[in-house]
C-alpha cells in the first residue's frame, strides 16, 4: 500500500508542477481517505493549498502533519512558512529555528528564516541567514536573490 501511496504522491506532484492543483488535491484527498495520517499526502497538500491562497485550511493541515510526526521538517518549515505568509514573523521564525535544531544543514531553513528577519528590518541578521544558507546550497536561487536584495538595502541605508 506504501507503495501505491508513493506514486499517488508523485503523480499529484507532477499535476502541480504544470499547475493542476484541483487534481493533485483530489489525489491526496484520495490518499487520506485511506490513511489519514499519512504525512506526505498532509504536508503535500497543505504545500498545495499554500500555493492557491487558502493558508488557513494549509495551515490545519501542517497542525494535523506535526501532531502524527512532531519533528518533520519540512511541516515544521511549512507551517513557519504559512506564519510568515500571516506577517506572524516571530512565530515563523521559532519555527525555523526549531527546524534548525533537528537539521541544521537545511539551507531553505535559512533562508527563509533570513527572509523572516527581514521583513522585520533586520537587515544584517537576515544577511547572515542568506549567506549560511548558500554556504550549505551555493545554488539556492532564493537566498542568492534575497542576499543581493539585502545588500542593495544596505547600501541603500548608507548613501
Amino acid at each position: 500500500m506504501k507503495k501505491i501511496f508513493n506514486e499517488m504522491l508523485e503523480n499529484a506532484a507532477e499535476l502541480c508542477d504544470i499547475q493542476e492543483f484541483v487534481e493533485a488535491i483530489k489525489i491526496y484527498d484520495k490518499i487520506l481517505d485511506e490513511d489519514p495520517k499519512n504525512v506526505g499526502a498532509l504536508i503535500d497538500k497543505a504545500a498545495t493549498l499554500q500555493r492557491i491562497g487558502n493558508n488557513k485550511k494549509s495551515l490545519e493541515l501542517f497542525d494535523l502533519a506535526l501532531e502524527v510526526s512532531p519533528k518533520n521538517v519540512d511541516a515544521i518549515i511549512g507551517k513557519g512558512s504559512i506564519l510568515h505568509a500571516l506577517e506572524k514573523y516571530d512565530d515563523a521564525i521559532n519555527l525555523y529555528d526549531l527546524a534548525l535544531k533537528i537539521n541544521n544543514k537545511f539551507a531553505l531553513t535559512y533562508a527563509y528564516k533570513g527572509l523572516a528577519l527581514g521583513e522585520q528590518g533586520k537587515i544584517n541578521d537576515a544577511l547572515k541567514y542568506f549567506k549560511k544558507a548558500l554556504s550549505i546550497d551555493k545554488d539556492l536561487e532564493l537566498a542568492n536573490i534575497s542576499k543581493e536584495t539585502a545588500l542593495r538595502l544596505l547600501d541603500s541605508k548608507k548613501n
